[in-house]
């Protein structure tokens, strides 16, 4: 197969595009904890095309080796990134701020909620910012097919709504999503 996926890979690289079902995907509500008739108690899981999810690993690998290489992403990010966990972000800030009020330095702190933000990120800054980040232009345009029109239908009960257009957001759910989130607030 890899030898297929290949060749898949590098025929969508060169003409920039991908297949239609590749955007298309199917939200499913899983259940996380408490009242199963609130709405907030669910997290949404969308089913998309294996295929894609292949291309979308061999694309991640790639960013992750041209930032790496060229020190792309802020090293106090440790959300999405192999080697470090949400956990190892405490403890920095932690140590942060003990060596800081050792000092006697003051502290100042800011805390911002992203637990909604991917889903509102405008792709055509995402792009700019992937784009000046040292990326290859043809891994641009395949991430700009990836992130454009897209579309989506909810699965509940084997019922399907009818299929909607995103406009925004990273795509939840997938592979290459969590890192284009991470370069598009990289600058914070």
């Amino acid at each position: 197969m890899i030898p297929y996926l290949a060749r898949l890979l590098d025929i969508t690289m060169n003409n920039g595009t991908l297949p239609a079902d590749w955007k298309r995907t199917i939200v499913v509500p899983v259940h996380k904890r408490g009242n199963r008739s609130l709405v907030t108690n669910y997290r949404p899981v969308s089913l998309t095309s294996v295929i894609c999810k292949q291309m979308e690993h061999v694309i991640v690998s790639y960013l992750r080796q041209v930032w790496d290489k060229n020190d792309g992403l802020y090293e106090g990010q440790h959300g999405f990134r192999p080697g470090y966990l949400c956990e190892s972000q405490v403890i920095t800030v932690w140590k942060d701020n003990v060596v800081s009020m050792d000092n006697g330095d003051r502290i100042d702190a800011i805390l911002i909620d992203f637990s909604k933000a991917s889903d509102l990120v405008p792709p055509d800054r995402m792009l700019m910012k992937t784009a000046n980040s040292g990326v290859d232009s043809k891994v641009v345009t395949w991430v700009r097919e990836f992130l454009l029109r897209r579309t989506h239908r909810v699965r509940v009960r084997g019922q399907l709504s009818e299929e909607v257009r995103v406009a925004s957001g990273v795509p939840q759910g997938r592979v290459l999503g969590p890192l284009l989130f991470l370069v598009y607030v990289n600058d914070i």
